[in-house]
């Protein structure tokens, strides 16, 4: 059975850092693009960041360059996402999604397989 299990969220101020995890079982990521979404409370779900198969390739939306880290380890078959200096408007739940296919998944319709999310919220 294939899953994809994010973890790591939580609770943290504005100007602080976390990072997700996304692990997989049942599916080798190695030749796989991999992305991260988010949907905030009454807001569509939208691309936060993405990595190349090889991970020689990143993509980053702009509210987030800069500030996120998208990165992967092939041998322990997880993704993460370094997330620093966040603020409120990052509050959302924050899923992974990985492509089957050579595109890297920047738009949803790319995505084959989603995570569960992990919720993350920045507040004082």
């Amino acid at each position: 059975q294939v899953q994809f299990v994010e973890s790591g969220g939580g609770l943290v101020k504005p100007g602080g850092s976390l990072r997700l995890s996304c692990a997989a079982s049942g599916f080798a990521l190695d030749y796989y693009a991999i992305g991260w979404f988010r949907q905030a409370a009454g807001k569509e779900r939208e691309f936060v960041t993405a990595v190349s198969w090889n991970g020689g390739s990143t993509y980053y939306s702009r509210s987030v360059k800069g500030r996120f880290t998208i990165s992967r380890d092939n041998a322990q078959n997880t993704v993460y996402l370094q997330m620093n200096i966040l603020k409120p408007d990052d509050t959302a739940v924050y899923y992974c999604a990985v492509s089957s296919t050579t595109l890297v998944p920047t738009i949803e319709s790319r995505v084959d397989y989603w995570g569960r999310g992990t919720q993350v919220t920045v507040s004082s």
